[in-house]
């Protein structure tokens, strides 16, 4: 006979399975455990991320910056704010940055469950091929925070998660491009992954010119310290390219 107490253990041990990969939000255990899900790559190299756009009035101004530093980076895009301005991801993805998944809302997937995960990444993923022509094969959770079901449904989706070695904390209202270079620098290392914001959608508004002002100073500091920067793509990781979007919607063989 099944009891009270037998459904209550099982329910808890189904929460645990589901929360149990939220221990790769602390990033020095991440780093060092885990340092694919990092975004761990070549020593003489850092991929530069960003996260939440793209937003018509903050993003192109990011574009160009790194336009006139000719550096390309890998842009996690939210599905909704993608809907909302598909030219501005088109622009982007022809600049020759990387178009990578950031969920299509901007909620934590812990709070979801499989088929609310799963729609979730589906929906983001599908939007951003549809727009751009190729199937992104990166995917970054909402505050960095991974599930179970999050690994699941991107491993059903082809999408490889991916978070970050070091951030600018340039989302809140106190932030400066000092603080933001301060921050980003201190845990800077060939190999390692920035995480910055191109957009304020969930952030303190204007938090985004925090991240544009430390940006060149950022970028300086790579090259004073000997990396090269770019894209995920260019990190190292198996994936170089997005996955071409045959004629019938479905994803083309891979170029071997």
């Amino acid at each position: 006979m099944i009891t009270a107490r037998t459904l209550r253990a099982a329910a808890l041990c189904a929460v645990a399975a589901h929360a149990a990969p939220v221990v790769s939000t602390f990033g020095p255990l991440r780093n060092r455990v885990l340092p694919r899900l990092a975004g761990r790559g070549r020593p003489g190299h850092v991929a530069l991320t960003f996260d939440d756009g793209p937003d018509p009035s903050s993003t192109p101004h990011f574009l160009r910056l790194l336009a006139e530093r000719e550096v390309h980076a890998t842009f996690f895009l939210l599905g909704d704010q993608a809907h909302r301005s598909p030219g501005l991801v088109r622009e982007m993805a022809e600049a020759g940055h990387e178009i990578a998944v950031h969920g299509w809302l901007h909620r934590p997937l812990l709070l979801r469950g499989p088929l609310g995960t799963y729609d979730d990444l589906a929906r983001a993923r599908d939007t951003v091929a549809a727009i751009t022509g190729r199937q992104p094969t990166l995917f970054r959770p909402p505050y960095g925070v991974m599930s179970t079901a999050a690994h699941l449904a991107a491993r059903r989706l082809g999408l490889t998660p991916v978070l970050w070695t070091c951030w600018g904390e340039d989302w809140t209202s106190w932030a400066t491009p000092a603080s933001v270079h301060r921050t980003v620098t201190r845990d800077l290392d060939g190999g390692g992954t920035i995480l910055l914001h191109d957009s304020d959608c969930t952030s303190a508004p204007g938090a985004w010119r925090s991240a544009l002002g430390a940006l060149p100073h950022i970028l300086d500091t790579c090259t004073e310290r000997g990396f090269a920067v770019g894209r995920l793509s260019d990190h190292g990781w198996p994936s170089r390219d997005a996955v071409p979007i045959a004629p019938d919607g479905s994803a083309a063989a891979p170029r071997l």
